[in-house]
């Protein structure tokens, strides 16, 4: 009888609040094929947890454990910044991959995670037929900046989305309280360094003239300065004040960025430096009103506890459809969402080869964006909207949520050789 290929199973880049429910869809799904799948495997941090043979048995856990991570928001498993180069650049990684996967009979590999990992997936698949190995490699979607193409949304977007329109909205009416003697002007900073989808999301607050946000400020906008406080000075006299939402990629004309401070991440893209500060500074210089910023930063990725019911449903799917998917014979694909119907709004899974998807960003088409580029059309906010909707709260105990902290039991090293990352 021919040994069951085991699964192996990791987590990429930023984390969301809903990354975990993949993984709990990935290995609940298997779980139940156990005539076709041996055991599954985590990366512990990642593809750093394959290449340095760090793999965690996730057999170890309880049904019930796996079951929480449907409500548990970070990485389960530990994720990583890491990408691998080229293969002509460095064929020895990918190799190394390969490698790991025969020691401990991997068949199945499922990366999640954003348009870097998707390149993984599909350049280890492509090495992996070059060698003579077998593996299936599934990528599933992940990304709170929405800009993975071949997908309708990306999981972990909607449920940023509705944190961020549910901050400014809470925000705005702080702001409107103190205005006439106090803070005229507020300034939120969000993820988003090349697409504007999460700011895009903050418009959904504002449901009449009026609302906040007054203004907001995209990547896809070339950022004007005298047209910003413009703005900002006329939403002030006619509301009594301003709410700004700013994306972390807001740049000029020329492409840089207002904040770029000049060094690169793990990546290779340009550090940020906080862009709300920035922003705050003109209006104190040029308009002289009081003003407050806020940086949402990790807070809008790990609020699990206001997670979108439609973001935690898809994220559960997209993982057990790439189990599915690689029962199937499928390699070198990524389940994707698709809306059936807008009203009402109707999805289902279907398949994008990852070739379509590696390295390639989805920005917000210009029809999105207001005429005056500081809004979102009626055409964008019915878009968003029903990637927000729904609650799903995690249990809570004594006011406080309750989340699952996994064993994570490693398992034991085969290979002799360590790999210096």
């Amino acid at each position: 009888m021919a040994t069951l290929k085991n699964a192996f199973y990791a987590q990429s880049g930023g984390v969301t609040s809903v990354i975990n429910a993949s993984a709990c869809g990935v290995i609940e799904t298997a779980r139940k094929q156990r005539r076709q799948i041996g055991k599954v495997y985590a990366g512990r941090n990642g593809i750093i947890g394959a290449l340095t043979e760090d793999l965690i048995d996730t057999g170890k856990e309880s049904a019930r454990s796996i079951a929480a991570l449907r409500h548990t928001p970070g990485g389960a498993f530990g994720s990583c910044r890491y990408k691998l180069k080229g293969i002509d650049e460095n064929r020895a990684q990918y190799e190394r991959l390969i490698e790991v996967f025969a020691a401990h009979d991997i068949g199945y590999f499922f990366y999640n995670g954003g348009g870097d990992s998707q390149d993984t997936a599909h350049k280890v698949s492509t090495l992996g037929k070059a060698l003579g190995y077998p593996i299936a490699c599934i990528g599933i979607p992940k990304t709170v900046d929405n800009d993975l193409p071949g997908t309708d949304c990306c999981p972990g977007f909607g449920s940023v989305a509705k944190y961020v329109a549910t901050s400014i909205r809470e925000a705005a009416f702080d702001v409107a309280s103190m205005a006439k003697t106090s803070t005229k002007v507020f300034v939120m900073e969000v993820m988003g360094r090349h697409a504007g989808w999460i700011a895009a999301a903050g418009g959904l607050a504002a449901e009449k003239r009026g609302d906040a946000p007054q203004a907001i400020l995209f990547p896809e906008i070339a950022f004007d300065e005298d047209r910003f406080l413009a703005k900002v000075d006329y939403a002030v006299s006619r509301y009594g004040y301003c709410a700004v939402v700013v994306s972390e990629g807001a740049r000029y004309g020329d492409g840089r960025f207002l904040a770029e401070t000049g060094s690169r991440d793990a990546f290779g893209h340009a550090q940020l430096g906080g862009v709300a500060p920035v922003v705050a500074a003109m209006v104190k210089s040029r308009l002289g009103m009081k003003y407050h910023w806020a940086v949402a930063d990790y807070l809008q990725r790990a609020a699990r506890h206001i997670a979108s019911k439609t973001d935690v449903e898809q994220a559960y799917a997209v993982g057990k459809a790439a189990v599915e998917l690689a029962l199937q014979g499928r390699t070198a694909v990524m389940p994707s969402i698709v809306r059936t119907s807008q009203s009402p709004y109707r999805w289902k899974i279907g398949v994008t080869n990852l070739a379509r998807v590696a390295n390639v960003e989805r920005h917000i088409p210009r029809h999105y964006i207001s005429a005056d580029g500081f809004g979102i059309t009626r055409r964008c906010r019915d878009y968003l909207a029903p990637l927000i909707v729904g609650e799903a709260p995690p249990p809570f105990k004594h006011g406080l949520p309750q989340y699952v902290t996994l064993n994570n039991t490693p398992v034991r090293k085969k290979l002799k050789q360590p790999f210096d990352i």
